[in-house]
């Protein structure tokens, strides 16, 4: 039998057995039965003055109202968040546990809980009569309260314990009264009839709490010692079996002299009973605890990939497999036991972590933010900010995440400026248009009303922009790399309005309505680094949009994989398209190209495109290679995350945002190959693929702002 089965059946009566006629007989026959063990049990918890007048029918009154069995169940166990190569991210538990098999226990752990809780385990039955007479024979002697429960009986407490959501549960399950201690007994000799013993110490050192939020054995001895249970000597297994009676009151980390004494307690216990040999206790006894404490951080909060650790989680809480509420996935989350690997790299997060620290401190008012994502995949490799997880606001603490869609770190996002620009290119080109598309953009212009129109049909007012850069004559070639504003006024309107707000949201911008408007180009709608990684990962793949996924896989308890993440990737642009504007984006890395003038070229191919907004609240840098698409955006918020201007109001996305990607991508290129981007097509592709309109985007920040006279005003 395996252990998730055992744990199981060992929470439950035998169903297959005969049943008497009478539930109330069967209750009277269990206390018949153990008549005299039974109520020296209770006589041990249960004040003398109860005992006198409480009789074996009143005993079956009051445990009928009780259930009789108990509930099917499996100990809650603690799940692990793996990075792509397997190493640890974080923890989720509700009870930080790892069940493990009898013979994955060092045969010294079990003499010593035997030892010290139930000597004659292997002799007796569900109640053992003979300690149960000592304890009360010592009881009435002394005045004192010693236990008399065997194994079994702990065990069963425990369970009712564990089991056991609210307060008034929990009460019933600890209360000193005669009908809880029988019905324990009850439910004990039902254990003792269906499993062995080997079972029953195999779930009882899985079950108790040892302290200091270790529950059961693994835990305790990885926590306390940082070994695991089949390692432990008689030393640390002395120390942990005698935590189990008071946890709390035996904590070393907190009362080591008292610690110390039980556990010499403990050794003396096994000397006496030869379970050590001759003078071996003694000298046992002379030692210091010998504690070597591993902690065990429950959630993101000291991960060192604290917001890709957040994100996840919060996808998780998303997830239809793990159940059918919010509530049922984050119990499945925090106490079934489940392998989360995600395809989170630490190598790249860690560069992420560094380029975000070094740029923006956590209390500046700027807060500095970073994605990766692979294209071809949605795979998502490293979330990061500046502001670090935490509830310290003063310390510039935030448990915001700014890096991601709304759903998932509650932010609205911030406005992408001149980013946008690349899905109106995406647009012209996919509707046809060649590369030279021109059009004389001068300084300033007013396009006239009527000229765009809108998702539904509508017509806009008359729309007035003006440069910040350059003005003349340009091509999408010149009017993409040096982001003339007059330029995608006039391509948008000749590509269609409709047309570069649906492929914008082809590629998982989500734009609400109210943002169908001229200046969309310009980067009205608000957006977060994530997605826009994901949209720029659309044309490094050769056009392929990928949904972000930062899982890969998620096991259960039992082995068996729960779900088995695919790339979930629609073609959204031609290869022929993409390459074309691979080599315009191309331009801003190249030697003498915009960008690299600010430090940010690499030595592999890259491409990307600059981004700032007119009311400079959000500056950004969107980079990709064929390997991975990198965004990063340098934003003005308060410490609540509201956008205001960034200091010195004239910031660009190339010398504030660009830089921090460079930190990050220089160090990065080093894990990648310099693969090249396919060659650029020699004529315009005869039948492009359009996106479909109808198509579902992947969700986004919805809170619009405006970006010039002719934008909508925020609600």
């Amino acid at each position: 039998m395996d252990l998730g089965t055992a744990a199981t059946r060992l929470r439950r009566r035998v169903r297959d057995e005969p049943r008497p006629p009478s539930p109330r007989a069967a209750v009277l026959a269990v206390l018949r039965l153990a008549a005299i063990g039974g109520l020296l049990v209770a006589a041990i918890v249960a004040p003398a003055a109860a005992l006198g007048t409480y009789t074996l029918t009143r005993a079956a009154d009051d445990i009928m109202d009780l259930p009789l069995t108990l509930p099917e169940s499996t100990n809650p166990q603690t799940s692990r968040l793996l990075a792509s190569d397997g190493q640890l991210i974080a923890y989720f538990f509700d009870e930080n546990r790892q069940d493990v098999p009898l013979d994955q226990i060092a045969p010294v752990m079990r003499d010593a809980i035997l030892a010290i809780e139930d000597k004659r385990f292997y002799e007796h039955g569900a109640l053992d009569v003979e300690g149960t007479l000592r304890a009360f024979v010592t009881n009435s002697a002394t005045g004192t309260t010693q236990g008399g429960s065997t194994i079994t009986q702990q065990l069963v407490k425990m369970t009712l314990l564990q089991q056991a959501r609210t307060d008034e549960q929990k009460k019933a399950a600890t209360e000193q009264t005669v009908s809880r201690k029988v019905r324990e007994l009850r439910l004990a000799v039902d254990m003792e009839q269906e499993y062995s013993k080997d079972e029953i110490l195999e779930q009882y050192l899985n079950i108790a709490y040892f302290g200091d939020g270790a529950y059961g054995i693994y835990a305790a001895s990885t926590h306390f010692f940082s070994v695991t249970p089949d390692q432990l000597t008689a030393q640390q297994a002395s120390m942990l079996a005698g935590l189990v009676k008071n946890p709390v009151d035996f904590d070393p980390n907190i009362y080591p002299e008292k610690a110390l004494q039980r556990r010499n307690t403990v050794l003396a216990v096994m000397g006496e009973q030869g379970k050590l040999a001759s003078g071996e206790a003694e000298e046992l006894q002379a030692t210091d605890l010998g504690l070597n404490v591993t902690e065990f951080p429950n959630g993101c909060v000291s991960s060192a990939a604290s917001f890709s650790c957040a994100y996840i989680q919060n996808y998780l809480l998303d997830e239809p497999l793990l159940g059918d509420t919010e509530e049922e996935r984050r119990e499945r989350l925090e106490r079934g036991g489940l392998t989360i690997k995600s395809n989170i790299d630490l190598n790249m997060q860690a560069a992420a972590n560094a380029a975000v620290a070094n740029r923006i401190d956590p209390t500046d008012s700027e807060i500095g933010a970073l994605a990766m994502v692979e294209p071809g995949s949605g795979k998502v490799r490293s979330i990061a900010q500046s502001r670090p997880m935490g509830r310290d606001k003063a310390a510039g603490q935030s448990y915001v995440n700014y890096a991601v869609p709304k759903e998932y770190g509650n932010s609205n996002g911030f406005q992408g400026g001149s980013t946008f620009k690349f899905f109106t290119v995406a647009a012209a080109l996919n509707e046809g248009l060649p590369v030279s598309t021109g059009f004389n953009s001068p300084a300033q212009i007013t396009i006239p009303r009527g000229t765009y129109f809108d998702c539904q049909g509508r017509g806009t007012d008359p729309y007035p922009v003006k440069n910040s850069t350059s003005s003349g004559f340009m091509n999408m070639y010149t009017g993409l790399r040096l982001s003339v504003n007059t330029y995608f006024a006039q391509l948008e309107a000749k590509v269609g309005l409709c047309e570069t707000v649906t492929m914008a949201r082809s590629m998982g911008i989500q734009v609400p309505e109210n943002q169908e408007v001229p200046s969309f180009t310009l980067g009205v709608t608000d957006t977060n680094v994530l997605q826009m990684a994901s949209a720029y990962a659309t044309a490094a793949s050769g056009g392929l949009y990928c949904t972000p996924q930062p899982v890969s896989e998620i096991v259960g308890l039992d082995g068996e994989v729960i779900k088995a993440y695919e790339p979930e990737c629609t073609r959204i642009l031609s290869e022929e398209v993409s390459a074309q504007i691979n080599d315009i984006t191309r331009g801003l890395q190249e030697p003498g190209g915009f960008g690299f003038s600010k430090g940010t070229g690499l030595r592999i191919p890259s491409a990307a495109k600059t981004g700032t907004t007119q009311d400079a609240k959000a500056v950004w840098y969107v980079g990709y290679t064929p390997e991975l698409a990198t965004a990063a955006m340098v934003a003005g918020a308060d410490a609540d995350g509201i956008p205001i201007p960034l200091r010195g109001g004239n910031a660009a996305g190339s010398s504030v945002a660009g830089p921090m990607w460079a930190d990050a991508m220089k160090v990065i290129q080093d894990y990648l190959t310099p693969v090249e981007f396919a060659p650029p097509p020699q004529r315009r592709p005869s039948t492009p693929p359009r996106p479909s309109r109808s198509s579902t985007p992947a969700p986004a920040a919805d809170e619009p702002a405006a970006a010039d006279p002719a934008a909508p005003p925020a609600p």
